[in-house]
């Protein structure tokens, strides 16, 4: 390719530099938020999220997000990329460097930038001085003018323009170029075509940084660090994945819905590496793409039935067309895992944002008197912890149970620990009984509590010719499973229900308690993605004298240390991501807890919770409450 590139070293005219007064600029070493503001379709995912890993080489913690539309292209997306020594990984809040691509939203971005802080655009096409800000530099590149001087091809104009922004801002904000360039030769190790263009663009992107940009200075900067040790990056949803392989599972069946279909796309991408006989070829695992979503729960609950460890990911519209065989799978005692990748509700609501609003549909899905163990991990380490222990309780409590991931912790990467697993740990299949038992005349009731958990034993089809049988049905029964509309025998049915629920508690992830700086009878819970923000949150607020003795929920049915942490603190905050407090009317319903007592702090617009939200809602709270008349004694 030949080309005439725009001189080197010649001055912006002034409609694209914006000349403006001397003003303060935010000065930040492994300690800032950049957004880049992109078209979905445009081909920028790739290139933000090379930006993200080229700071992690470099040894500094990220946490990035992509807050992406539901279309295929053409509508605004960013993705927002929190650098920080210090390892925090919630949403910090707040934007410090903004990459504005995307003319749509042009207005929207830079209004979010914070005072002194830095606008990246592609100044090819002249803006007035009324789109800018007095209180922002502003650094203008003429991107599309460059990529035209170079490529031909409109397509290769638009994919390398991105990387040619990366090349800028690496000079710009002291990323190492080489560490990019190795990110490109393990991208396209054996392609190399692909790696001579792209590492083209880079240098574009460089070359005209360093040469005339160099009087723009940049006060954000990545240093090299140590700080990233032997954590992983990795998405939730393919952790889930992985972690349901280790678990067991053998059968997946779903339908795809957004967020959670590329849990399925990772667990069939695992499987033909760890489930296929290397000797035969043979496959020992069934992945089934149903019509819908009835379809694929009815097939996981028949898999189930049948022995196998099988499961299903979904979002909230996928669970509300489950319930019904959700329902039967509680009653009839069929082991199933649901893997709900929540997302913005009601309805369709928001597909591409995330929420923890689907608390209460999963805890009570079906009709009648229903109650569902849940399971709340709070990072793609505990997502395949999760999946893993979730495969195991529902063989252990011959239930469904529900992995309540969201979109946050689903599709975004993020650095975690790394998995581990014990090589010697057997599945615990639960209470099955064998043929040996049967035919040494062991009592046989598939509904009937013999060891006091609410617990009944079950066999799997075929076990022995003839004994040990009976019909699965979704109706009242007695003990036998012989069909009964028997008050006695019903009341029998659902108490042992709830006496299992009760002993699901003592199995299902603990809380985890994190203990004041001082003694407080004040106290905090929370839950899943809102875990790094409310870390973050928990520091700060000590900082400024709040102190909190802090609970992270991981599971229901509550276990009795909840009730004990509630009754030894005066009021609580409750943290979550929907608008109705649903983990709070959890707590309220179930615990039978002073509501007065519990104090809801809601974050629902879609986006991730950050730790300045949390620290301005509990602070605001404390400061009104210590400034409230008292009553008079």
């Amino acid at each position: 390719m030949s080309a005439t590139l725009p001189p080197k070293g010649a001055p912006e005219p002034l409609d694209r530099a914006v000349a403006r007064p001397a003003i303060g600029r935010i000065d930040a070493v492994n300690d800032f938020v950049i957004k880049f503001a992109n078209v979905n379709g445009s081909g920028s995912a790739s290139a933000n999220e090379l930006f993200a890993k080229a700071i992690l080489r470099m040894g500094v913690p990220v946490s990035p997000r992509n807050i992406f539309p539901s279309n295929i292209q053409g509508l605004p997306t960013w993705y927002e990329v929190r650098v920080t020594e210090k390892g925090h990984l919630g949403r910090r809040g707040g934007t410090d460097m903004m990459v504005a691509m995307n003319p749509q939203t042009w207005d929207a971005d830079v209004a979010e930038l914070a005072p002194g802080g830095y606008l990246f655009y592609d100044s090819t096409r002249p803006l007035p001085p009324s789109k800018f800000r007095d209180d922002i530099h502003v650094i203008g590149m003429p991107l599309t003018e460059i990529c035209n001087a170079v490529y031909n091809d409109p397509r290769q104009r638009q994919l390398f323009k991105n990387i040619v922004y990366v090349g800028a801002l690496a000079i710009l904000l002291g990323i190492d170029p080489a560490v990019v360039e190795k990110l490109f030769s393990e991208q396209y190790k054996g392609k190399e075509r692909l790696l001579a263009s792209n590492v083209q663009a880079l240098n574009l992107g460089c070359d005209f940084a360093r040469e005339n940009l160099a009087d723009r200075p940049v006060g954000l900067k990545v240093r090299r660090a140590d700080r990233v040790g032997n954590q992983i990056f990795v998405d939730g949803n393919s952790a889930a994945a992985l972690g349901c392989v280790y678990g067991g599972a053998t059968v997946a069946a779903w339908y795809p819905i957004t967020p959670s279909s590329s849990v399925a796309e990772a667990f069939q991408k695992y499987c033909a590496k760890f489930r296929v006989d290397a000797n035969t070829g043979q496959h020992r695992f069934a992945i089934v793409q149903a019509e819908d979503e009835i379809a694929s729960i009815g097939m996981v609950v028949g898999a189930g039935w049948n022995g196998a460890r099988a499961f299903t990911a979904t979002s909230g519209p996928g669970v509300s067309l489950m319930t019904e065989f959700i329902g039967l799978a509680y009653f009839a005692e069929i082991p199933v895992t649901l893997i709900n990748v929540q997302r913005g509700g009601p309805s369709t609501g928001m597909p591409t944002r995330t929420q923890q609003a689907d608390i209460l549909c999963c805890a009570y899905a079906s009709h009648g008197d229903t109650k569902h163990v849940l399971l709340f991990p709070e990072d793609p380490h505990e997502c395949f912890e999760h999946a893993a222990a979730a495969l195991d309780l529902a063989d252990r409590l011959q239930t469904p149970v529900f992995l309540m991931t969201d979109l946050d912790i689903g599709m975004n990467q993020r650095l975690c620990k790394p998995f581990e697993w014990d090589e010697t740990k057997a599945y615990d299949r639960g209470k099955v009984m064998t043929a040996e038992e049967l035919e040494a005349g062991k009592d046989f009731g598939r509904y009937k509590d013999v060891d006091g958990d609410g617990i009944p034993w079950r066999t799997l089809p075929g076990t022995h010719p003839t004994k040990g049988s009976y019909f699965t049905r979704g109706t009242t029964r007695d003990p036998y499973a012989r069909y009964s509309e028997r008050g006695p025998d019903y009341i029998y049915n659902v108490e042992r229900l709830l006496k299992k629920f009760a002993t699901a508690a003592t199995m299902v992830p603990q809380p985890v308690v994190l203990q004041a700086r001082q003694p407080t009878d004040v106290g905090v819970i929370y839950f899943g993605s809102t875990s790094p923000s409310m870390d973050e949150a928990l520091a700060e607020l000590e900082e400024g004298g709040i102190h909190l003795d802090a609970m992270r929920l991981r599971a229901f049915p509550f276990p009795d240390s909840v009730p004990a942490f509630l009754a030894a603190h005066k009021r609580v905050y409750v943290v979550e991501q929907n608008r109705d407090a649903q983990m709070r009317s959890l707590l309220v319903n179930e615990l039978e807890i002073d509501p007065a007592k519990l104090i809801k702090v809601l974050h629902f617009d879609g986006t991730p919770i950050t730790a300045r939200f949390i620290v301005q809602s509990i602070s605001t709270h404390v400061r009104a409450q210590a400034t409230e008349p008292k009553g008079i004694a």
